[in-house]
Parts: C-alpha cells; sequence; structure tokens
C-alpha cells in the first residue's frame, strides 16, 4: 500500500512539473491586443564595365510598418515607404552623368496569418492599399514627377528569435496593382499608366523579390 501511495505522488509531481514546464515555454506567436512595429528594408548595388563606359547603380527602399490584432491571426495597420535609385554613368574621357529618384508612400494594410511552421515560423498573407509619388533628377536638374496609387496582396514569412523579436521576411507579390501620372515640369504634359500583375509561378520568384527585416511584438 504504501509503495502505491509512493507511486501515485510521483506521478502527480512528474504531471505538475510537466504542466508547469509547459506554462515556462515562451509562447510564440500573437494574440488578440498586440501591437507590432515593423520594419522591412531592401537594397541592391552593381556596376557594370564595357568598353568605353562604366555604370553604377544603388537602390535603397525603407518600409516601417506598425499594426494592431484585432484576433489571433488578423492584424490592421498602416505603413510608410520612401527609397531612392541613383545611377552613375561614367564614359571614357568624359564627366559622369547621374540620374537620381526619390520616392515616398504612404498606406494600410490587413494582414492574415494562416500557416504555421513549428512554433516559430508564422506564414502570413497581406493586402495593402496605398499612395505615393516621386521626382528624377539628372545632373540636379528635375526631369520628371510621379504619383498614384497602389494595392496588392503579398505573402511572407515572421521567424520568432524572443517571444518579442522576430525577423520578418517579405516575400513574392502575388497581386498588385499601380495607377501613377508622370508629369514632365518643363511642359506639363503628364502621362499616366495602369497596371495590373499577377506573380502565379510564385514559389519560384520568392527571393528574387524579398525584402526583410525586424518585427517587435507589444
Amino acid at each position: 500500500m504504501k509503495k502505491i501511495i509512493l507511486s501515485a505522488a510521483a506521478i502527480v509531481a512528474i504531471a505538475f512539473s510537466a504542466k508547469a514546464q509547459e506554462t515556462e515555454t515562451p509562447a510564440f506567436g500573437f494574440s488578440a491586443g498586440n501591437i507590432i512595429v515593423e520594419g522591412n528594408l531592401s537594397w541592391n548595388s552593381t556596376k557594370e564595365e564595357e568598353p568605353g563606359v562604366e555604370t553604377k547603380e544603388n537602390f535603397f527602399s525603407f518600409n516601417p510598418k506598425a499594426g494592431y490584432f484585432i484576433t489571433d491571426k488578423f492584424a490592421v495597420g498602416v505603413e510608410l515607404g520612401i527609397g531612392s535609385n541613383k545611377e552613375e554613368v561614367t564614359p571614357d574621357g568624359a564627366p559622369t552623368s547621374e540620374e537620381k529618384t526619390n520616392f515616398f508612400g504612404a498606406g494600410v494594410f490587413g494582414r492574415y496569418y494562416f500557416l504555421e511552421l513549428g512554433q516559430r515560423f508564422k506564414t502570413y498573407a497581406e493586402v495593402g492599399v496605398g499612395f505615393g509619388g516621386g521626382k528624377t533628377e539628372v545632373d540636379g536638374t528635375e526631369i520628371s514627377k510621379n504619383n498614384g496609387v497602389n494595392a496588392g496582396l503579398d505573402l511572407g514569412i515572421n521567424y520568432f528569435i524572443t517571444p518579442s523579436f522576430a525577423i520578418n521576411f517579405g516575400l513574392a507579390d502575388v497581386i498588385s496593382y499601380n495607377s501613377f501620372t508622370l508629369e514632365d515640369p518643363a511642359t506639363g504634359d503628364e502621362t499616366k499608366t495602369n497596371t495590373f500583375e499577377g506573380n502565379i509561378n510564385v514559389f519560384n520568384n520568392f527571393f528574387s523579390t524579398a525584402t526583410f527585416g525586424l518585427t517587435y511584438k507589444f
């Protein structure tokens, strides 16, 4: 009888210990009421040398966001975007010509987490709508201005380093729509363009369009 009591006590102790360990395990993921701040960064630098000419190009963009979780899986928020692209062309024996474009944007988004790959990987789909504008200069002279609106459906993944910090991978654009107006400052002429794109073969294009950054959860 004494052995039975001791065995039962041991089972209860093991059960409480397992429950305590389960409770102490960090919670990777999101809950209703959480707030996230996030920043995605993208850049590219290239240099090409051809007979008689050298070309350098540098691209940079930064996209900060803030969102609020309405449910454990769905969040809404706002975002901003800034960036620039600079191209320098240097012919042999001639001065360098520089073309520079600066752009900005703002918008709103809705994000839905639909797949968990283990405890730390959280996959999401995001719908966003925004507006923006920019200008292009050649050797310090403004040659064009543009503004427009855009909408799109994107995919992404959060990988949690700690319960509060995650690395964010913004993957391919599945569907995107853009409508913008290009203005020539010298003449006042405007050109309007509408584009709609669908990236059907999305899994082969993840890393050709990827951006990355950090996500912090409050």
